[in-house]
């Protein structure tokens, strides 16, 4: 297994990184020298519930420093485990390796240049705007639990920048396709990308991130980037068809069943 690499400089990196933390936002983030803790005691996700390192250089005390951390995560209930991106440190994939911390969903990250895409006229969709009716969509297509939802309702109060939720229904309640898109300026990432099982292979999908990305380009945004598991083949063909390339990988490490602290 190899560790994350990037084809990107560690500048836009940090830059996507830091976005992303605001587009997805943990309730609570702590920071431990440069490692950044985030923690969400109303929904699962590992991305907001992980410890984030941000520095290739910061890697010392990292005993004492592991335990600090995981009594956070015993505390919020939360399994201990590292979101590890170029940002870490190799001392730290090393130590992790030498520990036996499982490595699990391998990551990309894709961005596109928006302004190298032809000009559309109008997008096909415009931003739905009753969350509870986008996510109960979200819900009824598979891609989320019931119990979470009130957790990515917070979720969303929470994000700073400009949310954009797009929905292709073939009547109310019977649900296609969705999307979210977060957007900072020139920068736009795009989230939940699910279709209906029952609708697979038709091109809802599609479409519908060409119109989140149509709206956000009349919006001012130049680069979108999103996060996809490396192992989902089909997500990925469609990214690539889009125009989407990999920028950089991250995996996550899950500490032993042994770890007590």
């Amino acid at each position: 297994m190899i560790p994350p690499h990037s084809s990107v400089s560690l500048p836009e990196v940090r830059r996507l990184e830091a976005v992303s933390f605001r587009s997805w936002p943990a309730a609570v983030t702590r920071f431990d020298g440069t490692w950044a803790i985030r923690l969400t005691a109303d929904h699962p996700a590992k991305r907001l519930n992980s410890i984030n390192p941000l520095d290739p250089a910061d890697h010392l005390e990292f005993e004492e420093r592991v335990v600090r951390a995981a009594d956070l995560f015993c505390k919020c209930e939360r399994p201990l485990i590292f979101r590890q991106s170029p940002l870490a440190p190799m001392e730290l994939e090393n130590r992790l390796d030498a520990r036996g911390w499982r490595r699990f969903d391998e990551s990309l990250v894709m961005t596109l240049d928006l302004t190298a895409l032809p000009r559309d006229n109008e997008p096909d969709h415009i931003p739905f705007d009753v969350p509870s009716h986008w996510l109960d969509q979200c819900i009824a297509m598979g891609t989320m639990d019931q119990s979470e939802k009130p957790g990515l309702l917070n979720l969303l109060t929470r994000v700073e920048g400009q949310v954009s939720l797009f929905l292709s229904e073939r009547e109310v309640g019977s649900p296609l396709a969705a999307v979210m898109a977060v957007q900072f300026d020139e920068l736009v990432g795009l989230f939940e990308v699910v279709s209906s099982p029952s609708a697979r292979n038709a091109g809802h999908a599609r479409k519908l991130v060409r119109a989140a990305l149509s709206w956000s380009r009349l919006n001012g945004a130049s680069l979108a980037w999103l996060q996809v598991v490396a192992s989902n083949e089909a997500a990925i063909g469609l990214y690539h068809s889009l125009g989407f390339a990999p920028a950089y990988s991250y995996a996550y490490r899950q500490a032993p069943e042994a770890f007590h602290g």
